[in-house]
């Protein structure tokens, strides 16, 4: 709770809203790209902003390059499920549920 995250792509934000390849979970700030392409090379800089103590935390920048020989190392296909036991919402308001097919 007060938390958002954010990632910065070779020094520019990441607007990842207008782009449907790629999403930021703000349950746990992991950002994932769907179908890697050769603009997607480059560093990748989580930003962590905490709206009660008004900061902003910036992590190491993360290299992404793309391995020629076609392995996918620990991304063997699967669904990646982070519900929580029990769900609460008051009758008309919104509730969002993350669920990522992860693979190639």
């Amino acid at each position: 709770p007060g938390l958002s995250y954010m990632w910065i792509f070779n020094n520019n934000t990441l607007s990842v809203q207008e782009d449907s390849r790629r999403f930021v979970s703000q349950e746990t700030g992991n950002l994932y790209i769907a179908k890697v392409e050769p603009s997607d090379v480059g560093n990748y800089t989580c930003v962590v902003t905490n709206f009660e103590a008004e900061q902003s935390v910036r992590g190491p920048p993360t290299p992404l390059t793309l391995r020629s020989d076609g392995v996918m190392g620990e991304y063997e296909p699967k669904i990646e499920v982070r519900f929580p036991e029990t769900t609460y919402a008051a009758k008309g308001s919104s509730v969002k549920l993350e669920c990522f097919a992860l693979g190639k």
